[in-house]
């Protein structure tokens, strides 16, 4: 890194904020398995979550804490004591270890939903680093709502939490209504006018409801910021957030232009991004800048002329530095446990014992036979629809068979067991999917509301891996269900089961915060 470049700290923030996302609700398992690539990929800081929230997200930081050596871990908590103290214990086992507290400062905020003046705020977030600090060296406080805070009031409080012991102040977009000129002055003004300023880093956190999170976040860096806080794939709630690959890609492309480095192995930016993808639900988009299927794909012929002569005519960087086709070690039916065990750890995924390993294995051999060729995308999708070891296979798909004909209704058949009894059932439907739900409903009646169906191709090919998604709603708790296979309807009753076996094990998960930044 160049001796006149800043460092620049990527603070990822897709198990906590990507996880508001309605829907994108994840497991401990696969909250670790996300960590460990994050961790691979040199995040400076991970939020695992916010410990507070539930028992759930809680056991999540600790088990992020405990599995991730390199990276600081990190879990969110508003300004309150019990906040406070459960993101500390949540964090303990972590080497390095962050309590991040916030509250809000704007006028409509602090009137309508604090209900709190603008003296018992400030009192309130110099108490809550205060506590923090009793914890850990590293605190960081946030200002939620700053675009729209008043400017002298965030320099008084910013000024006070820094006096307080906080090393990092955040000052977030969190509406997604900053505009890239405004917002970065903002930082520079602020920076400028706090007399303490230069004991503590300046972040960004920015929400894409205009579209301009990533350009609000840079702006925050040519500005004075050196932490952006971001997701993969852009994930978030409502709009999303500042997508992590586009930051990083952007501050290593342009160069010439950023005063800042990042630390980011950027070859791991995709296959972390599909693994996201994958235990969320949330397809990519195929135009989607730098990981989208179409992000170096030349469709013109006037491209592909100036490609095939110099690449840098309209290619601004190389498809293989983001982890474009990386892999050409390609699996099949014949290769052997030691070849596949090994492709799982290069994908970050490390099996507690023999037997996890075994039944991946077994579910590896099962495709290959469906398959010819295997591809990394495929391991994924097999590992995201095993049963993580706290999940109770309530419910489990024995076998079915569909009957569809041109100008009938499908007709499927179901043979299931509940809690280890057998039952078959029937029913017809719209499609061959909705007469699969049908058939399973007959027999379970969950009372559940179908909010999402989604199928997504995991590779090229009419014999790809279908992965399909089943989100269930069950008062007001959510679910994802995930179930690959060749064939899309198994794939598709194996997510519904899923999802099914998610709600009876823990009656599903609430939304997974009070209040955000």
């Amino acid at each position: 890194m160049s001796a006149a470049k800043d460092r620049l700290v990527i603070f990822d923030t897709t198990l906590r904020d990507g996880e508001q996302s309605p829907g994108a609700s994840m497991t401990k398992d696969e909250k670790v398995r996300i960590a460990k690539m994050l961790e691979k990929m040199r995040v400076d800081v991970i939020e695992a979550g916010f410990a507070i929230a539930s028992k759930g997200d809680f056991e999540a930081v600790k088990a992020v804490a405990e599995a991730v050596k390199d990276s600081t871990v990190c879990s969110l908590a508003r300004a309150v004591k019990g906040d406070i103290e459960r993101a500390a214990e949540a964090i303990k086992p972590a080497n390095r270890g962050r309590i991040h507290t916030f509250i809000a400062t704007s006028p409509i905020h602090m009137k309508y939903k604090l209900q709190m003046q603008p003296e018992q705020v400030l009192d309130e977030a110099v108490k809550a680093v205060t506590l923090a600090r009793n914890f850990t060296d590293d605190v960081e406080f946030s200002l939620e709502d700053a675009s729209r805070s008043d400017f002298d009031f965030m320099c008084r409080i910013i000024e006070a939490t820094i006096k307080a012991g906080a090393g990092t102040i955040n000052l977030p977009d969190t509406v997604g209504y900053g505009e890239p000129g405004e917002y970065g002055r903002m930082f520079k003004r602020l920076i400028e006018a706090i007399p303490n300023a230069d004991r503590a880093i300046f972040s960004t956190h920015c929400h894409n409801d205009l579209g301009l999170a990533v350009a609000n976040s840079l702006s925050a860096v040519m500005h004075g910021a050196r932490q952006v806080e971001c997701t993969i794939n852009g994930l978030g709630e409502r709009a999303g957030n500042a997508a992590l690959e586009e930051i990083v890609m952007a501050v290593r492309t342009r160069q010439d232009m950023m005063p800042v480095e990042t630390g980011i192995n950027a070859e791991h930016i995709v296959p972390t991004s599909r693994l996201v993808s994958s235990i969320t639900g949330f397809p990519v988009q195929p135009n989607k800048a730098i990981v989208g299927a179409n992000a170096f794909a030349h469709e013109s012929g006037i491209h592909q002329d100036g490609i095939l002569k110099h690449r840098e005519t309209y290619e601004i960087m190389r498809a293989e530095d983001v982890g474009w086709n990386t892999n050409k070690l390609v699996l099949g039916k014949h290769s052997g446990r030691a070849a596949v065990k090994a492709r799982f750890e290069a994908l970050g995924i490390i099996f507690d014992n023999k037997d996890a390993l075994d039944a991946a294995f077994m579910r590896f051999k099962d495709l290959a036979d469906k398959k010819h060729e295997i591809f990394d995308e495929d391991l994924q999708a097999l590992v995201s629809e095993m049963e993580p070891q706290d999940v109770v296979d309530h419910y489990q798909l024995t076998s079915m068979s569909l009957n569809t004909q041109t100008g009938t209704k499908p007709h499927a058949t179901v043979l299931m067991s509940v809690d280890g009894e057998d039952f078959t059932a029937e029913a017809k439907g719209s499609g061959p999917v909705d007469a699969t739900f049908k058939a399973i409903e007959s027999v379970v009646n969950s009372g559940t509301s179908l909010k999402l169906y989604s199928v997504n191709a995991i590779t090229q090919g009419t014999d790809s891996l279908g992965d399909v998604t089943v989100r269930l709603e069950k008062n007001g708790h959510i679910v994802n269900g995930v179930g690959a296979d060749t064939d899309i309807v198994v794939a598709s009753a194996k997510a519904y089961m899923h999802a099914l076996n998610l709600l009876a094990t823990e009656g599903g998960k609430s939304h997974p915060q009070h209040g955000g930044i």
